[in-house]
């Protein structure tokens, strides 16, 4: 199953995601980076700078910097990642930037359910902006 994660509201297509992993599904995501995060810039930036520097590093959340990795992290963190089948569902979950070459001629499936103009709050950050903000530059 290839999700395109362009528009989409980033905590709902990680439920989403993570549903199908668990049922046994093996979920492409691309246009990573083009996903959102709703709530108002200022709100999401130090809510990711709070994780990037915290106060104890041995017991500390990884925070990744990719658009890519911070989508699969968010998915990860959908699942029981203390049991067997959540991290076997885990391995089953692929992340990209863009579309890769092997899956253009492929059906992408895009959720309208979960797209941001289906929202009345109109306060949201992409994930490329975060990514930016935590140090990754893209170009």
């Amino acid at each position: 199953m290839i999700i395109n994660a362009e528009n989409l509201v980033l905590g709902r297509l990680a439920t989403y995601a993570a549903k199908q992993a668990l049922l046994g599904n093996i979920i492409q995501v691309v246009n990573c980076e083009k996903a959102v995060i709703t709530g108002t810039r200022e709100n999401v930036f130090a809510k990711y700078k709070a994780k990037q520097s915290p106060t104890d590093t041995v017991k500390a959340p990884k925070v990744f910097k990719m658009p890519d990795m911070l989508v699969r992290r968010t998915i990860r963190g959908m699942l029981p990642w203390k049991r067997d089948r959540g991290r076997e569902a885990y391995k089953r979950i692929f992340c990209h930037i863009g579309i890769p070459e092997d899956l253009k001629n492929k059906e992408i499936i895009n959720l309208e359910d979960i797209n941001i103009s289906k929202l009345k709050n109109l306060k949201y950050v992409y994930i490329k902006e975060v990514s930016k903000y935590l140090g990754k530059n893209l170009e």
